[in-house]
């Protein structure tokens, strides 16, 4: 399988990329992997490097598209950018997947655009992998959909569904919809019609209705459904949160000798609860509803989270997970746009 990496992606680009690459090769003996960026910088990088060059190209792209810009405006002006060539790999070549850690929004806009939705999909959903009590939960949409429609967050549940089934491996995934409250009616107008179409769809085997935001971290469920606006201000608040509390922690563990001592005796503990809610871990996020696979890596990624990125993406294509979801559309006669 191929896989192509942006690698100009990310805060410390190209050397996190061309290292995540490496790992990934080392582990995975059936990936070819192309980096995409400036050959110059990448190839410098992989001088004196032990690697496979059959498995592992470098295609020329010298343009980036940075923080600044208006994402759709600039892939369309910029034609040799390092996003936008990686996601063409994908569209016109035998390239499966993208892995990208640069700007959220210009991996959006080269989804979109290079390799464009699912017939019947409205809109693709970005998924994120938060970390619970006892397991795992798959929380879409983080942000690519500001204003959605019901029908929009019945898909959602559906390609959060299949995602949860085929890639975390989760045999029957329970799903919940994100509201105020979980009494069916409870919310606002979009998800009490979502609530609705996701209750009816046949092919949606799990639903256990509303839960609220106190349910996210408790890992009951596997799958949370809710609007890119809502999914994103959660994102960025569990972040702040998470920072806020091991900044606190770790304050308080060095304010005195009999604190350190303390530290000392719950080190392990500690850096397994600090492991658990490692980003790195999980790779990415998955941007749902494409013709191809595309992992957005966090922006402060290194190349572990590079590598495990790769790992998550091998792990949908090993699972045929974007026919799978053309073919429920299909199925039931959504695919028509």
């Amino acid at each position: 399988m191929k896989i192509a990496i942006d690698a100009m992606g990310g805060d410390n680009a190209p050397a996190i990329n061309v290292e995540g690459a490496l790992m990934a090769l080392n582990k995975f003996s059936d990936l070819k992997l192309a980096l995409v960026g400036k050959d110059k910088q990448i190839n410098n990088l992989l001088t004196d490097r032990d690697y496979d060059d059959s498995r592992l190209t470098v295609i020329s792209a010298e343009e980036v598209i940075t923080g600044e810009e208006k994402p759709a405006l600039a892939l369309r002006r910029k034609k040799n950018t390092s996003i936008g060539k990686a996601a063409e790999l994908v569209k016109n070549d035998d390239y499966q997947a993208v892995i990208s850690a640069g700007n959220t929004g210009a991996s959006l806009a080269a989804g979109i655009l290079k390799i464009g939705r699912i017939s019947g999909i409205k809109r693709p959903a970005i998924a994120t992998i938060l970390p619970g009590k006892s397991g795992s939960t798959l929380l879409l949409d983080m942000g690519a959909n500001a204003n959605a429609e019901p029908f929009y967050l019945q898909q959602f549940a559906l390609m959060g569904q299949f995602y949860a089934k085929l890639v975390m491996e989760i045999t029957n995934p329970k799903i919940g919809l994100m509201s105020v409250g979980e009494e069916e009616g409870k919310g606002n107008d979009l998800t009490e019609k979502a609530y609705q179409l996701i209750k009816e769809d046949q092919r949606i085997h799990n639903f256990a209705g509303n839960v609220e935001g106190r349910d996210i971290f408790t890992g009951k469920y596997d799958v949370i459904v809710t609007d890119g606006f809502t999914g994103n201000v959660i994102l960025k608040t569990s972040e702040g949160l998470a920072d806020f509390v091991f900044s606190a922690l770790k304050e308080a563990l060095t304010s005195n000798i009999t604190a350190k001592l303390g530290a000392l005796l719950v080190k392990n503990q500690l850096n397994n609860m600090k492991g658990k809610l490692d980003y790195k871990q999980y790779g990415g996020a998955p941007l749902l509803g494409l013709q191809g696979n595309v992992i957005i890596g966090h922006g402060s990624s290194d190349g572990v989270a590079i590598s495990n990125a790769v790992r998550v993406a091998r792990k949908a294509i090993q699972q045929n997970f974007v026919s799978v979801i053309a073919s429920e559309i299909v199925k039931d006669g959504e695919g028509n746009d």
